[in-house]
């Protein structure tokens, strides 16, 4: 793997233009503004409205996102589909474009038991050459990745770690102890509220939807990890989680987000996902971005 993925990824929106096609352009603007408060990439998330693009977009915003980066930072893309079989498809060709690992949600929509997450997913890490991140997010897919079954899977050299979106500490800190004692094998923390809890227990990095409105500010938290100032990491990390929570609050959290960043001035576009914001939750928006961020 050509870069160590660690610190702050920023699970980066997708950008459209006025008519809601992809836009390449204020793409590349987005990942120039996160990259300069050192940040990597995680592409095509539910931030990044992965599950209402097409396959040639899904395409292209990860080409954007190689393309941009140019090897400055990790960029991680995700490629989970409800099949075996297409997610191997998209992967195949994500994998082609350079990026440094891939994530794979659940299959969501069809209640599966432990052991056909495991075919699903060894199925997948042995067809791929690109190293692999399992991604739990309960909540969404229907479907929750047990302790003992991600130890199982990460014996497998290509499952390299473990997203944990489930949003409980308890969850996490289940997967860190399944983790315990395996050198090549990572979690990487979900949740905006537990940034810093998961790098004071052993997360490797974290995915943040909420880096999008914050890069500097969610950066903090892990820059202070890594200096060895604990507290300050801390205190960085209740800077943002009034934010986090006012945020989303108001809406599902990644149409809040992109609709935060339309207001800031950023051209991102309108989000694909059916949500729609008032004017007067559009204030509200406006009010808790200027009270949070410089």
């Amino acid at each position: 793997m050509s870069q160590k993925i660690e610190g702050v990824l920023t699970a980066i929106v997708t950008t459209f233009d006025a008519q809601g096609d992809y836009a390449d352009t204020a793409m590349r603007q987005q990942i120039r503004r996160q990259l300069a408060a050192g940040n990597g990439i995680f592409c095509g998330g539910t931030n990044g409205e992965f599950f209402v693009l097409n396959e040639q977009e899904k395409l292209a915003v990860t080409q954007t996102c190689v393309d941009e980066v140019a090897g400055n930072a990790p960029v991680v893309a995700h490629i989970g589909e409800i099949s075996t079989r297409e997610t191997l498809r998209l992967g195949k060709q994500i994998a082609r474009l350079g990026v440094d690992a891939v994530s794979v949600i659940t299959p969501y929509f069809v209640p599966l038991k432990q052991q056909e997450l495991i075919t699903h997913y060894l199925t997948i890490a042995d067809g791929l050459d690109v190293p692999l991140f399992l991604y739990n997010i309960p909540a969404r897919t229907g479907n929750t990745l047990e302790p003992e079954t991600v130890r199982t899977l990460a014996a497998h050299p290509n499952i390299i770690g473990i997203k944990d979106s489930a949003g409980s500490y308890e969850s996490l800190s289940g997967f860190i102890k399944a983790a315990e004692g395996m050198s090549n094998f990572t979690v990487l923390n979900g949740p905006d509220s537990l940034i810093h809890q998961g790098f004071v227990d052993g997360c490797s990095a974290c995915i943040s939807g909420l880096a999008n409105v914050a890069p500097k500010e969610i950066n903090a938290i892990w820059a202070k990890f890594k200096a060895g100032d604990i507290t300050g990491s801390r205190l960085a990390q209740e800077n943002v989680t009034g934010l986090r929570t006012e945020l989303y609050s108001i809406g599902f959290s990644p149409a809040a987000v992109k609709k935060a960043l339309v207001l800031m001035g950023h051209e991102v576009g309108e989000s694909r996902y059916a949500v729609q914001f008032s004017p007067q939750e559009e204030q509200q928006i406006r009010h808790i971005v200027n009270q949070y961020t410089q």
